[in-house]
């Protein structure tokens, strides 16, 4: 099993000035504990069940880069944008500018959007749910064709929502970008991770196994290998309760999650990393 930091907060302390060189201690620290990869949130403003729309929030893809310079060997990517967020030439080229910068680590993290206020109140698209899942399938096939080959597709792209006339991509992308699909919808979200994606995220909701068999079931009938699906699953990484993080860990190991991203309190004071890197990364590293 491997750990994945999410960052969803930029609240620390010190204010704006500080958020660099403190996005940059933790980016480090948790490189050095042996994190496999770093994904920040892909909002506008702050989510309220973070703290508030007012608290600080940085736009993800330059928050990656930046991450990216800062580090040598972590995977980046989103949990996750929505395919509303941008639209799918910019989304694609934003991740294969990361995946140059940072020597082929970048991943597309993305999902049907949820929460929206901070889109709609600024101005941006703010479809309905059928519409966004129309989208996200053309996203996800319209990235496809920009990272096939040595420059994209180079032909016509025609869909319901995105009509190019040329993929082109150039620089093309160093490695080909995992697909991290986000959500456990079981009519939608799921056949689309069975479809098109390298990696789900799921929710640590009873039903898991119950969402993992299903998947399962969408690979069979698409004629994909389970097997290569990558299965991950959020958390939240409380060093106070590392016998309790850890049991948990092993539970749903047994059940076949493979990567964990969580947020971790208290991550700019760097304390917390010292304890994952000693007492738990090593202890799942054979799970």
């Amino acid at each position: 099993m491997r750990l994945g930091l999410q960052i969803t907060s930029f609240t620390w302390e010190g204010g704006a000035p500080r958020i660099a060189a403190t996005l940059a201690s933790i980016a480090r620290a948790a490189e050095a504990a042996g994190f496999k990869s770093i994904a920040v949130g892909d909002h506008l403003w702050q989510h309220p069940m973070m703290g508030g729309v007012e608290l600080e929030m940085l736009e993800a893809y330059s928050a990656l880069s930046y991450i990216a310079a800062h580090t040598s060997e972590v995977q980046l990517l989103t949990v996750v944008s929505s395919p509303t967020m941008r639209s799918p030439a910019l989304l694609a080229k934003s991740v294969t500018t990361l995946d140059v910068l940072s020597g082929g680590r970048a991943w597309l993290g993305i999902g049907a959007g949820g929460w929206g206020e901070d889109t709609e109140a600024l101005g941006m698209p703010t479809p309905p749910l059928r519409t966004r899942y129309e989208l996200l399938e053309e996203t996800l096939r319209f990235c496809n064709d920009m990272w096939t080959g040595e420059r994209g597709t180079d032909q016509p792209f025609q869909g319901r929502h995105i009509n190019a006339t040329r993929v082109l991509n150039s620089p093309q992308a160093l490695v080909k970008p995992r697909i991290l699909i986000g959500g456990d919808g079981e009519k939608r979200t799921l056949p689309l991770v069975a479809k098109y994606a390298d990696a789900c995220s799921l929710r640590p909701v009873p039903e898991l196994p119950q969402k993992l068999d299903l998947l399962k079931k969408y690979c069979d009938e698409y004629g994909r290998d389970y097997d290569a699906i990558e299965k991950t699953c959020v958390f939240y990484f409380d060093t106070t309760k590392v016998d309790e993080m850890l049991a948990t860990l092993r539970k749903w190991a047994a059940m076949g999650i493979q990567t964990v991203y969580g947020r971790v309190p208290g991550a700019d004071h760097l304390t917390p990393f010292e304890i994952l890197g000693r007492d738990v990364i090593p202890a799942i590293a054979e799970l």
